[in-house]
């Protein structure tokens, strides 16, 4: 067992922060600690944040802890979670998901079979779009000042967390609306070349459907 597994292993979900309906946050927290506890890069070469949502901000996922139903489903306007690339011999890509009830981590394939159910024949309203961002990129540049969070009067929608917003190494204050605004137009047919190249230099990272994920993770060198 490598050092990496062996740390992953003795880690335990509730060693990581998390805080209902603020996954983003939750997941940029989680790549740090991924990072320093040595399971990560130290800089987070291998990590890559997932945000799931379409332009109708409705995006089914099964197994997901604030279901009320069997089946764990629940209907979010977007999702966010951390997928790591595997690092050596026949080890799988990792989901880390804070909010599924599936084990934690979960083997790629078993995460996009259990949790998207791409089989799952959907209405085309509910197709999920995933925007993928390299770790170090996402760590740099993404802020959020909670103000999704709100209602119409400036109330919370849900409890935020205590600690402080997080703010870009540029200061940038609140980008989180361009990660999740996520339309089937941006989407790209080839999941190969310039994608796997792009991930590497863009800010917002690169889109894709639930049919090119796994092939996705499979051509990143």
């Amino acid at each position: 067992m490598s050092t990496s597994e062996s740390v992953r292993s003795s880690l335990d979900i509730s060693d990581f922060d998390h805080i209902p309906y603020y996954c983003e946050e939750n997941v940029y927290f989680l790549c740090k600690k991924l990072c320093t506890s040595g399971v990560a890069d130290a800089g987070g070469s291998d990590l890559f944040v997932v945000f799931i949502s379409n332009e109708n901000k409705q995006i089914p996922l099964w197994h997901q802890k604030a279901s009320k139903r069997a089946d764990g489903i629940v209907l979010w306007d977007y999702h966010v979670v951390c997928i790591q690339k595997r690092r050596e011999g026949d080890t799988p890509h990792l989901v880390w998901d804070l909010d599924s009830s599936l084990p934690f981590p979960s083997p790629l394939t078993s995460y996009v079979s259990e949790t998207i159910r791409p089989s799952f024949q959907l209405f085309s309203e509910y197709q999920r779009f995933f925007r993928i961002v390299h770790g170090p990129i996402f760590l740099r540049c993404f802020a959020s000042d909670r103000r999704h969070m709100k209602d119409s009067v400036g109330n919370w929608i849900a409890e935020p967390p205590v600690y402080e917003p997080i703010v870009a190494e540029d200061g940038a204050m609140h980008n989180l609306n361009e990660y999740i605004e996520i339309r089937a137009p941006d989407n790209t047919t080839n999941a190969r070349g310039d994608l796997t190249n792009e991930v590497f230099t863009q800010r917002l990272g690169v889109v894709m459907d639930e049919g090119q994920l796994e092939e996705f993770f499979s051509q990143i060198p």
